[in-house]
């Protein structure tokens, strides 16, 4: 799974015009599955982004997590992270999953941060979604679960 996880003041999604979802101080995921993902990919990227110490302590240093701040989170699916640029112009979203892969998996990571006690707001899989946010910071992580695990077999 990929993950890019950015620090916002605030984040909103939009279908049709209509608010579906909308968070304050937080953080804005935008999550994506490949065809080999699993719950476990899934699971991981949820306690990964919520213990990730991207939060201003007292000292004003990036030292205190989303459980320690209560941020909120908003789950937005966006299966272009995995868009490969690699020959011509158009990008090719072959290694993307397929819906019925991708969507349980996207809904598993925002139950699995609701389960460690986060709250979380929802974009709606494959709806044409309009995000807005305030990033702060900017502080903007690239989190990427085969990258990762490749790192902690070595």
């Amino acid at each position: 799974m990929r993950c890019l996880v950015q620090r916002v003041r605030s984040a909103a999604v939009h279908v049709e015009g209509e608010p579906i979802a909308e968070i304050g101080r937080g953080l804005l995921l935008l999550v994506g599955a490949t065809h080999t993902d699993t719950q476990d990919d899934a699971e991981f990227v949820a306690s990964k982004v919520a213990n990730l110490r991207i939060f201003a302590d007292a000292e004003g240093k990036m030292n205190r997590s989303a459980l320690d701040t209560g941020a909120e989170v908003l789950v937005v699916s966006q299966f272009t992270l995995y868009g490969d640029i690699r020959k011509g112009r158009r990008p090719s979203f072959i290694a993307s999953a397929p819906p019925e892969v991708a969507a349980p998996l996207v809904e598993l990571v925002a139950t699995a941060l609701e389960r460690l006690g986060l709250r979380v707001a929802r974009g709606r899989f494959g709806a044409e979604m309009a995000v807005s946010l305030v990033n702060d910071g900017p502080v903007t992580i690239w989190v990427d679960t085969a990258a990762l695990r490749n790192d902690l077999r070595t």
